[in-house]
């Protein structure tokens, strides 16, 4: 039997019977291509020292990058942490960065409307802006009915999730103490 090359194709069972390797332990169950299969990783470019996106723990990752797109995400060994190894999280993160799943667009729905439209990023920030300052502006206290300070808004709050790392974590809450939130809580605590 040969493949479409020409090449001599005999099946790996053969020459493992043949040969007397039942367990195929020797070079009998390899073909021509398992022999030519070379890991991902080694075609990058480079490799970025990175951290797991998903909880508090900060498994080191090695992001392999060729041709300034990322083919693979591995855990890295040389983490005091993780020490390479990843959980069934992270290790998915790849699929979370490419996945075709993955929406890259910014999409809305109206109020009392049945489908979604797809609209410019800076149009999104500046209404996001815009209600953050109206709700800031018609529930802002300053004091209490017997005088006391209170300079905040209980109409604003803000819920972090396992997704962001302590620096995320730091200018959130930052930012939310500066718009005068006192309701600022992570999902990691609960």
């Amino acid at each position: 039997m040969t493949p479409s090359g020409g090449a001599r194709f005999e099946w790996p069972l053969l020459r493992q019977l043949r040969g007397r390797n039942l367990d195929a332990s020797s070079d009998s169950a390899l073909s021509a291509e398992t022999r030519s299969l070379a890991p991902r990783t080694k075609r990058a470019d480079k490799v970025v020292k990175s951290i797991c996106p998903y909880c508090a723990v900060g498994c080191g990752q090695n992001v392999y990058v060729e041709d300034d797109v990322i083919t693979n995400i591995e855990g890295d060994p040389d983490s005091p942490i993780s020490r390479g190894r990843l959980c069934p999280k992270g290790a998915a993160t790849f699929e979370l960065v490419t996945g075709a799943q993955r929406q890259n667009k910014v999409l809305y729905r109206r109020p009392h409307g049945t489908r979604w439209e797809t609209i410019p990023l800076d149009r999104a920030m500046d209404m996001v802006a815009e209600r953050v300052k109206t709700v800031r502006d018609e529930t802002w206290e300053d004091k209490t009915p017997d005088g006391r300070v209170l300079n905040r808004t209980m109409g604003i709050a803000h819920l972090g999730g396992a997704t962001l790392d302590n620096e995320e974590n730091y200018l959130i809450k930052k930012l939310f103490t500066a718009l005068g939130a006192i309701q600022i809580e992570n999902q990691a605590r609960i």
